[in-house]
């Protein structure tokens, strides 16, 4: 069924008019272009889904480019970007602020900036960055200062490191999934989730593979000191994470992420503007006619992403 209360989207992009200039004179491509982004155009897709507020996020690939101070002044000044358009629009937008990781001394100092003076919703995260995955002993210390903070860490896949992609195959396809689902295993195997309990961390696309293979992974997985010391419990601590339905929202995937999550722990998630071409229509299409019960569709549509933004509410 239907839930006709606006939607809220956890996975929705921005591009910076700075951050599309900074890429590009990178020379950058992900496998596509830089998709064109506005506020407007933004607005007009929540419009036609029925989203009456979406939480704002930088993708892959960060900010860095082998140069520690272009990162950190790109990062603050594309933060500022999104902040001054939800200080313009704070109902309809929400924001998750990027860090110029991999220097976690760089990151420490946007998290507190993003916060106390920007007044982010959350931080978004790549599930790896330059080889270190979430969940590496190297980045306890910004897991620490989120779990002080109680604040949403979205967790959004990059390349796989050092993996090269299949031909004419872009790595969004496939291999994002693996890199969320690595992240994933990884924040369990070290013991994060268990650790800093206040953080709640948000995954993108349905968590990858985290639903559909949970029990073969907590089954295999050897963990550290600090990791969950049975099945039941690396089980336990996977059903702590969210997940958005970015992508994810087909009668195939559904069914195994709602047998997997707790309840009121999926969210909404359009990913926008990098998934276009009607994608964010032929999911949320897919999420409408999956025949979810009032409870369920609300759910999934508004209440788990209030639980997570209360400003959104």
């Amino acid at each position: 069924m239907v839930d006709s209360a606006p939607r809220i989207d956890t996975h929705h992009h921005f591009v910076a008019p700075e951050y599309r200039r900074y890429l590009e004179g990178k020379g950058y491509f992900g496998g596509q272009a830089i998709p064109a982004w506005s506020p407007e155009a933004s607005l007009d897709l929540m419009g036609r889904l029925g989203i009456g507020a979406s939480v704002l996020s930088t993708a892959r690939p960060g900010f860095y480019f082998g140069n520690r101070s272009e990162a950190r002044a790109i990062a603050r000044e594309v933060n500022e970007y999104a902040a001054d358009l939800v200080t313009r629009r704070p109902k309809e937008f929400g924001l998750l602020a990027g860090l110029p990781l991999p220097n976690v001394d760089d990151a420490l100092e946007e998290i507190v900036h993003s916060f106390d003076v920007l007044g982010c919703d959350g931080v978004v995260m790549l599930a790896s960055q330059e080889g270190t995955y979430l969940g590496d002993p190297s980045l306890d210390p910004l897991l620490e200062e989120l779990d002080r903070r109680s604040a949403v860490l979205f967790v959004h896949p990059n390349a796989l490191p050092e993996a090269p992609p299949l031909q004419d195959v872009p790595v969004f396809i496939a291999d994002f999934l693996l890199d969320t689902t690595r992240a994933a295993l990884n924040l369990v195997r070290h013991g994060c989730v268990r650790r800093y309990p206040r953080i709640k961390f948000l995954l993108s696309h349905g968590g990858g593979f985290l639903p559909y293979a949970a029990h073969r992974i907590a089954s295999l997985t050897p963990t550290t000191a600090d990791g969950p010391p049975n099945r039941e419990e690396f089980l336990a601590d996977c059903r702590e994470f969210y997940f958005d339905t970015a992508l994810t929202a087909s009668p195939s995937s559904l069914p195994s992420l709602m047998a997997f999550a707790q309840p009121g722990r999926i969210t909404y998630g359009s990913d926008y503007p990098y998934a276009g071409d009607g994608q964010p229509e032929y999911f949320t299409n897919q999420l409408d006619s999956a025949g979810l019960d009032d409870h369920a569709a609300k759910s999934i549509s508004s209440e788990a992403a209030k639980s997570l933004f209360p400003r959104l509410a």
